[in-house]
């Protein structure tokens, strides 16, 4: 049977020490699971290629998807990518923490089997505290498809979780439920315009209002 180790919204030293416990287990190459916005997600080091990799095998991934990094801050993002765009940032001010994927161009410290040699990495920060809190504690962002195998409905539990792999995970964070719902919205912005890849919780039409508006008050300054 895998740890579970319980954490709830209080956060504190609770927070403290089962991020420490995450990390040990991040650090040593292995498997988390833990609570998102939606569902509960697979952690691992993205820059561990073999622990990525232990990521597609747990999942019965196909090795052509890319997975999803999750950070607490956006100082960690600035280690993960080459370029942070305009376009980039003014999705980040609008909808940042919550549920909008935004894709990158990879750093060099991301290896190829995160982004599954697409030369796009998408990252988000997450709208549940308790999530960020965990990463921001553990100190390096952590991969985070969602903790089932491909073809099963997501799990909203920790006892779900376990049903699907055991102790093939070294630890679960039990979260409490999850609630649920529609997965992020997945925009690749790295280049001038910001382009729909995955519909999701936050609708396109949303997405391009914040780009508008935030051309219209660069325009306002340049003019005023």
């Amino acid at each position: 049977m895998p740890q579970i180790l319980k954490v709830d919204r209080g956060g504190g030293d609770e927070i403290e020490t089962v991020s420490a416990n995450a990390r040990t287990v991040l650090d040593a190459g292995g498997v988390i699971a833990f609570p998102t916005d939606t569902f509960y997600g697979l952690g691992a080091d993205p820059c561990n290629r073999e622990a990525v990799d232990k990521i597609f095998e747990l999942k019965g991934r196909e090795k052509n998807k890319p997975l999803i990094l999750l950070i607490s801050s956006k100082s960690q993002l600035e280690t993960m990518v080459k370029e942070i765009t305009p376009t980039h940032f003014a999705l980040m001010q609008k909808f940042w923490p919550g549920p909008l994927t935004l894709l990158f161009e990879p750093g060099s410290v991301i290896p190829n089997n995160v982004s599954a040699r697409s030369n796009r990495v998408g990252i988000r920060q997450p709208g549940n505290t308790v999530t960020r809190d965990l990463i921001s504690a553990i100190g390096k962002p952590i991969t985070a498809p969602s903790a089932n195998p491909s073809g099963e409905s997501p799990p909203v539990t920790a006892q779900q979780v376990q049903q699907f792999f055991g102790s093939k995970v070294d630890l679960i964070i039990d979260g409490g439920a999850c609630r649920g719902g529609e997965a992020s919205t997945i925009v690749d912005a790295a280049e001038m315009s910001a382009q729909l890849v995955r519909r999701g919780a936050v609708a396109f039409s949303e997405i391009e209002t914040a780009l508008r508006d935030a051309a219209n008050t660069v325009h306002s300054e340049v003019t005023g």
